[in-house]
């Protein structure tokens, strides 16, 4: 059974940072392109972050360049999302993605929220 699970969402203030994990079972991790995905109230969720199977080819949706940075670590299953000078505008919940040929999987979100 292949299992996706986020961790490490909360409130913070704006300017603050947070850390979010996703560890992955039941999936050979290291053959996998993994993502983060976000979705705010009411908007279509968008993709935030992706890093390839070997760790060699990040990328970012251009409202989070320089502020969040996508790693994953193979030996743990697991892919991080570190998020740096957070705005009100990042709230939202967060998804991590395993993507291998035509599989796809999805966890089950962590919610960050923003706000003062």
């Amino acid at each position: 059974q292949v299992q996706l699970v986020e961790s490490g969402g909360g409130l913070v203030q704006p300017g603050g940072s947070l850390r979010l994990s996703c560890v992955a079972s039941g999936v050979t991790f290291s053959l996998y392109a993994m993502n983060w995905y976000r979705q705010a109230p009411g908007k279509e969720r968008e993709l935030v972050a992706t890093v390839t199977s070997a760790g060699d080819s990040l990328n970012y949706a251009d409202s989070v360049k320089g502020r969040f940075t996508i790693s994953r670590d193979n030996a743990k299953n697991t892919v991080y999302l570190q998020m740096n000078s957070l705005k009100p505008e990042d709230t939202a919940v967060y998804y991590c993605n395993a993507v291998f040929t035509s599989l796809r999987y999805w966890g089950q979100g962590t919610q960050v929220t923003v706000s003062s």
